[in-house]
């Protein structure tokens, strides 16, 4: 039998509403059908389309209940518990916290002492599974799942005793949990998903509960600008600025400063798990770094394409810039969160590139913002990324770098950032300039 008992006692006997029905929402059914076969159970989805592959049995009088429409939230009064999915925002909603729990919430009560937690603006993806890769290359049995794509209750039946789980967590995930990881990565925050938060503040303390929720057994590993939030806990802290190892890093398979402190994050995170460091070193550099993260698409048409599709905020599109050098073309913009753009323009005014092509409000918002800073290089808008090749080819010429790091979201025009990048990629390789330079 599975080892549930906490997430038994959590949810039995209450009436449980499904909150957000995508493709966490539909684990945690699946989860409930199996264990928990006779529980009350709703569904409530503003978007009636969620429930189209939902296959209902009509003889069944433990079916769910479907709730959408605009007023779909009203559901969350008529249940004792509310599974919420990290992309619903409680917002501007009067509800009763104390009703409200997740998977996330759920998975860390019960597994707390197995679970090694990863969160930050930026990076987190790509820590998290630099550790998984090493916990596995190293023999150990490590899972990987979270915010990385795979719900936390689908890897449950996997899990034994001797199980290291790696959960990349987001600050949607953290905003309502009772209780952190074991080992707690902050690697940092910047401004991002005001949308979803109200404030920075709001998204901030939610990224926080990643140390805020722990004993005086667990381990904070961050840095010097949280150092004081795991000082305060009372935990065990580890600072993996000043951390140092036995690596040439000039060697490691992911370039920039940025990665380096990523890479120092996940041993300092190994180390505090209670596994020799030195074991693991070795498959630092069989890393393959993940697709759309400063990735080198190839070099056509005499233009070297580089897509960094992940870029969302201001200093992502500023850490590229500052690892992919003499970037030629870069393509900005696109969903306007309404983050603040000054250290982006601060650092394109002291860092021109020649050719800066801009897409959706956000990319007009910043291209408002370089003009009032007289910025010096040339500036286009382009309605989609199948224009801006048709600006690339006209302009390019031989030795030319293109960067695609927009620094906004890709909700304006495409399902999520994958989507964009990989058009990217697909134009990069068609790519031919429309002259011979």
């Amino acid at each position: 039998m599975v080892r549930v008992d906490t997430i038994f006692r959590r949810l039995r006997g209450k009436r449980i509403l499904i909150l957000g029905f995508g493709r966490e929402g539909k684990s945690s059914l699946a989860f409930i059908k199996k264990f928990m076969p006779h529980a009350i159970v709703g569904i409530a989805d503003k978007n009636e389309s969620a429930f189209k592959d939902l296959d209902l049995n009509p003889s069944n009088p433990n079916n769910p209940k479907i709730y959408f429409g605009d007023n779909y939230f009203d559901a969350v009064n008529d249940y004792d518990i509310v599974l919420k999915t990290p992309g619903i925002s409680l917002l501007g909603k009067n509800v009763d916290l104390s009703k409200i729990t997740s998977q996330t919430d759920l998975f860390l009560e019960e597994f707390h002492n197995q679970i090694i937690g990863i969160t930050g603006t930026k990076g987190k993806s790509t820590t998290s599974t630099l550790i998984y890769h090493l916990l596995k290359e190293s023999g150990k049995d490590a899972i990987l799942a979270g915010n990385i794509g795979i719900p936390i209750f689908d890897i449950i039946e996997k899990i034994n005793n001797k199980s290291i789980i790696v959960f990349e967590l987001s600050a949607h995930q953290l905003q309502f949990i009772h209780r952190s990881p074991h080992i707690g990565i902050l690697l940092n925050v910047f401004e991002e998903h005001l949308d979803h938060f109200g404030t920075f503040e709001a998204y901030r303390d939610a990224k926080l509960n990643i140390i805020k929720k722990m004993g005086e057994k667990d381990w904070a590993v961050t840095n010097d600008e949280f150092c004081y939030e795991a000082e305060k806990t009372m935990v065990h802290a580890l600072n993996y600025q000043y951390y140092d190892f036995d690596v040439n890093w000039a060697d490691i398979p992911l370039k920039g400063d940025h990665n380096i402190l990523n890479f120092k994050a996940a041993l300092c995170a190994i180390h505090a798990y209670g596994i020799n460091v030195e074991e693991v070193l070795p498959h630092l550099l069989t890393f393959k770094p993940l697709e759309h993260r400063q990735e080198l698409v190839g070099t056509f048409g005499g233009v070297t394409f580089y897509n960094d599709s992940i870029s969302t905020i201001p200093q992502a599109a500023i850490a590229a810039m500052q690892t992919i050098k003499n970037t030629t073309f870069l393509l900005l913009g696109g969903f306007d969160r309404e983050i603040d753009y000054t250290p982006l323009i601060e650092y394109l005014t002291k860092n021109p590139v020649p050719h800066v092509l801009y897409t959706g409000k956000a990319g007009q918002r910043m291209y408002e913002m370089l003009q009032v800073a007289g910025y010096q290089g040339d500036i286009k808008n382009f309605k989609d990324l199948n224009e801006a090749f048709e600006i690339i080819k006209n302009l390019s010429k031989p030795g030319d770098v293109c960067l695609l790091s927009p620094a906004a979201s890709s909700y304006d025009a495409y399902r999520n950032f994958e989507e964009r990048g990989s058009l990217f990629k697909m134009l990069a390789k068609d790519f031919s300039p429309s002259t011979l330079k």
